[in-house]
């Protein structure tokens, strides 16, 4: 296990595999999707040499994460060499701590080792509407692509459900 970051109120350190089903649990508590699934394959891409992932233990418990996938393919933004963010989750009753902001501290520090500028997408139904916020006031602004539905950039004037998978890409520019 490698840790990121120690402080008396909380780690960051790369998740493993014993985190995965008390964390889907505490995600499922709160009315997410199960996630085990999820977060099952993050770590085989992390054994594959895809991307790192990241886990926030507070009080000993996970209850946060993000991944940071280098230069994934299927993408907008593929062959750019850009870091891709994904998967940026605190459970609930842990935010404000500090702890989200210290996840993409990390991730972003991790994705500035390899390239200049490092993007996400980000839902657009109101359960993202705090990451929304952090995300521009952390410097991410909208690529200019529009929306996204699946790995599809949405046509105009068609319907598509607001769920997780409408989307809008945020990039920044790493220092």
């Amino acid at each position: 296990m490698t840790v990121y970051y120690s402080s008396p109120d909380f780690i960051i350190r790369s998740l493993e595999v014993v985190d995965i089903a008390p964390l889907a649990a505490k995600e499922v508590a709160q009315g997410w999707s199960d996630t085990t699934d999820k977060h099952n394959k993050r770590i085989v891409d992390r054994a594959d040499g895809k991307c790192n992932v990241l886990a926030a233990e507070y009080k000993g418990e996970v209850v946060g994460y993000i991944s940071v996938y280098f230069d994934p393919p299927n993408t907008p933004f593929s062959g750019r060499g850009w870091c891709e963010l994904v998967d940026f989750g605190v459970i609930e009753k842990c935010r404000c701590l500090g702890i989200g902001s210290k996840l993409m501290d990390i991730a972003e520090s991790i994705a500035s080792k390899l390239a200049d500028t490092v993007y996400l997408g980000v839902g657009l139904h109101p359960g993202y509407g705090s990451a929304q916020r952090m995300y521009v006031k952390r410097g991410y602004i909208p690529d200019g692509s529009g929306a996204w539905y699946g790995n599809s950039r949405a046509v105009p004037y068609q319907n598509y459900p607001l769920d997780d998978d409408l989307i809008i890409y945020l990039t920044k520019r790493l220092k």
